[in-house]
């Protein structure tokens, strides 16, 4: 059986008279679907696009860790997944097959492709773009449901210009699913959050490259477990109406506003990809015209599609009163996660200024990040923070800028600024 999905709204319908704004959270899950079981998964292509680069050597366990990884994966895949594995460097290289195509994982392939795995050396330099624009071509040919790359590098994009970059990324959106991952100390964490945002994907950077392979593990079975694809948020809203954002807000921050594809005036699509057994958060904030004290309207209706099938749908009500108490309490779900969106722009704003030498700014910012991670909860982005700077006061956001900071602890902040956290449950007082 594949993935039943299930929504629910957390919200203040409650507005003042006039107000017109409208924010809701609307969490998704899906359940169901054995990634054990082919007849409840769907029908997958996969690419591996391993930086062979000369820093790769540099030291030497981040090959030997990315040829384990790449075996790994290769050996996670369903039998019959169409794959390929690509060695990345100033060009774009197939490694298996020896030709520009894909080919199905059976025992045989899985065994050759392993064997041109162990075979791969260090040499060259580093342009992305060439890589994904190797695996849309190879994504091109199949007609898999869904489609998944991923990416490894070590090291900065040098060797193509951000045009370039960018050009491809545009050529790639939508096509296919793409997972970015960083190695070592020198890769770009702004690079890798581009990739993974465009695609759909995730982003992450790993401090030891013996993590590498229990990551490509989790990446391929996260994709191998895919049951429902191409799948978007649907957002109705009423004429006169104006939506000021759609944004995914867990597990991590994606701004789909931008992404909308018109069905019609009042209905427009997000992009999601494919879900497997899963929950995501969403925060819709839609502009309403005022009512009357005491009228109800809808101000939303939120549906994720698929194929014209409508997998699950939930209202966003508002409701005008001249009650105070009830229209200025602050919904919890929407204060949590508009702290979490937040938390993300000012790390990578303190992270920039930083790296420009803005001093003032740099500590403005990261200072309120450090406020934003206390009161949230979010102890894995605190430590993290506490990298970068030395934290006098975590209430208030008091921090000094730390005078030696290793190039990777930066781009680790960076790269996991979009990452958030649930609300804290609560814990019951002691009696």
């Amino acid at each position: 059986m594949t993935a039943q999905f299930t929504a629910e709204v957390d919200q203040n319908e409650f507005l003042p008279e006039g107000g017109r704004v409208v924010d809701a959270i609307v969490t998704v899950t899906a359940q169901g679907g054995d990634l054990r079981d082919a007849s409840t998964v769907l029908s997958a292509a996969q690419v591996i696009l391993v930086d062979t680069s000369g820093s790769m050597a540099m030291p030497g366990t981040k090959i030997a860790e990315a040829k384990k990884a790449t075996a790994v994966a290769i050996d996670t895949l369903r039998d019959g997944v169409a794959f390929a594995v690509v060695a990345g460097t100033a060009g774009a290289h197939m490694i298996y097959p020896g030709d520009t195509r894909m080919v199905p994982a059976n025992p045989q392939t899985r065994a050759e492709a392993k064997a041109a795995v162990s075979r791969l050396r260090a040499d060259g330099g580093t342009a992305i773009g060439r890589w994904l624009d190797l695996a849309n071509y190879l994504f091109a040919g199949q007609q898999a449901e869904v489609k998944h790359a991923i990416l490894l590098t070590d090291g900065q994009n040098q060797h193509e210009t951000p045009t370039d970059f960018q050009r491809v990324l545009d050529a790639c959106e939508g096509k296919f699913i793409c997972d970015s991952r960083g190695v070592g100390t020198d890769w770009v964490a702004t690079e890798l959050r581009k990739v993974a945002s465009t695609l759909l994907g995730t982003a992450d950077g790993l401090e030891d490259p013996s993590e590498l392979p229990a990551a490509f593990r989790a990446m391929t079975e996260a994709a191998m477990g895919k049951s429902v694809a191409d799948v978007s948020l649907r957002v109705w809203t009423p004429a006169g109406s104006t939506i000021r954002f759609v944004k995914q807000v867990f597990p991590q921050v994606e701004d789909l506003t931008t992404r909308r594809v018109e069905v019609s005036a009042r209905i427009g699509d997000y992009p999601t990809g494919a879900w497997g057994a899963e929950s995501r958060d969403y925060h819709i904030s839609v502009e309403v015209e005022p009512d009357a004290v005491g009228e109800e309207v809808l101000a939303a209706r939120f549906s994720l599609v698929s194929g014209g099938s409508v997998l699950t749908e939930k209202l966003v009500l508002a409701r005008w009163t001249d009650d105070t108490a009830l229209s200025t309490k602050i919904n919890p779900q929407v204060a949590h996660y508009t702290g979490q969106a937040e938390l993300a722009s000012v790390i990578q704003e303190g992270l920039k200024a930083r790296d420009e030498g803005d001093v003032e700014t740099a500590t403005a910012k990261l200072g309120r990040a450090v406020q934003l991670a206390n009161e949230s909860g979010h102890e894995g982005t605190a430590k993290l923070l506490a990298r970068v700077v030395d934290v006098v006061d975590a209430p208030t956001g008091t921090v000094r800028l730390k005078r030696q900071v290793a190039g990777v602890d930066a781009e680790l902040t960076n790269v996991r600024s979009t990452k958030t956290v649930r609300v804290k449950k609560k814990q019951p007082e002691e009696g």
